[in-house]
């Protein structure tokens, strides 16, 4: 699941001089992730694993790294 997160995040939101070194906790809002982009991966993964993720739990948090991310898609399974 992360590695299907991670080529969509480096090939479509963020540029990153080399997204293999991007680590699993490292902030992606640092690294220039911003609210269209966070809407844009949102959609990515409702449609690619099939959950719902509710606009209600939009938050720092869900989105700071790899790791939250997929945390708060397996939640939603």
């Amino acid at each position: 699941m992360k590695e299907k997160l991670k080529a969509f995040i480096f090939s479509e939101l963020i540029y990153h001089e080399d997204p293999a070194s991007f680590g699993d906790d490292d902030d992606l809002l640092a690294a220039g992730l911003d609210s269209m982009g966070i809407m844009r991966l949102i959609m990515f993964a409702e449609k690619e694993f099939g959950v719902t993720l509710p606009d209600t739990e939009i938050e720092p948090d869900n989105v700071q790294s790899l790791n939250a991310l997929a945390r708060w898609i397996d939640q939603a399974r």
